[in-house]
């Protein structure tokens, strides 16, 4: 399974959480209450995955917007090492690093999303501003219930 689709299935989960919770709290102090926050497929585990794409495409873009020499590969290398290479095991690691060399380069990235470099520039900064602020919300979330972020 790629990592979109996983994210995908990750936020398709929180969906239909919606459908039983009100907010993001409710979700948390359930499984809180139950002892199941890190528990495979609860939505606490699902929603810190999710948070955790949302950091990883923040980082990349940051990575993609921080000179024009850096390949999209050398970008989503850094960005994965920040943001998620801590949490996965060498095996993941291992897969990872080799699926970055299927990404395309950053010239053909920009053809395929039919975007020019100025409007993917554009693009790209305006969903590392609205990121930010989100990613920092989950994290209060959990930090104000004395969950651990390191994981």
């Amino acid at each position: 399974m790629s990592m979109i689709s996983g994210l995908s299935d990750q936020v398709d989960d929180l969906v239909e959480a919606s459908k039983t919770y009100d907010t993001l709290e409710s979700i948390i102090d359930f499984d809180v209450a139950n002892d199941m926050v890190k528990t495979p497929g609860s939505h606490s585990r699902n929603l810190r995955r999710v948070r955790q794409g949302l950091d990883l495409i923040r980082a990349l873009f940051e990575q993609f917007l921080s000179t024009d020499d850096y390949s999209l590969r050398e970008a989503a290398s850094t960005a994965y090492a920040q943001v998620c290479a801590p949490y996965h095991s060498w095996t993941i690691r291992t897969a990872v690093a080799a699926g970055m060399y299927a990404l395309p380069s950053r010239d053909q990235l920009l053809v395929n999303l039919e975007e020019t470099h100025q409007s993917a520039e554009k693009k790209m900064k305006r969903y590392i501003r609205a990121s930010r602020p989100v990613i920092e919300y989950i994290d209060k979330l959990y930090l104000s219930r004395s969950i651990t972020l390191d994981w």
